[in-house]
């Protein structure tokens, strides 16, 4: 399921946003970029709103990469690659589970928190200001848009820019 285009055909043209927080020293960006393939799964999710919120996930679905901890800027874009699975054994909870995340592309340029704060009418609906402990929450599609745009876009696969400007020449992924 590597093109997001046949991933939407799937999902009956519905995509969902996200953003997925990562302290940078436990899982960074060059962690997910070294990753087999660009494919990692993304566990250790304790709270149980942010695991209702990864059971939510369909393939397809798009992460804001985010570094957490100092940093608190989002990086890069991961697609949801498989949806939530368990991860119990027979010693553990069986709330234990995991999503499997592929690297789409790194933004142009990191988004830092203060200037998702600072936009605050595409900002309204978002959790991440509202319950800034969840490691994983849903992203409105306006905020999405807007961060992308902050973010100067990323490329997907087919060299289309998030808004549907087509990569320059010289232009890397």
């Amino acid at each position: 399921m590597r093109n997001l285009k046949q991933a939407l055909v799937r999902n009956n043209g519905k995509r969902s946003y996200w953003l997925l927080k990562t302290e940078p020293v436990e899982w960074s960006w060059d962690d997910q970029l070294r990753s087999d393939g660009g494919v990692s799964r993304w566990d250790g999710v304790r709270n149980r709103q942010a695991q209702k919120n990864l059971k939510s996930m369909k393939c397809g679905d798009l992460c804001l990469f985010y570094h957490s901890g100092r940093e608190r800027r989002v990086i890069g874009v991961v697609e949801v690659a498989r949806t939530w699975y368990s991860t119990a054994d027979e010693s553990s909870d069986d709330w234990e589970g995991a999503v499997n995340v592929r690297t789409v592309s790194e933004m142009r340029r990191a988004v830092d928190l203060r200037e998702i704060k600072a936009a605050t009418g595409e900002m309204k609906d978002f959790a991440l200001l509202r319950q800034p402990r969840l490691s994983v929450v849903p992203v409105p599609e306006k905020a999405w848009n807007r961060i992308c745009e902050m973010g100067g876009g990323f490329w997907d696969e087919d060299g289309e820019g998030e808004h549907g400007e087509n990569k320059k020449e010289g232009d890397t992924e």
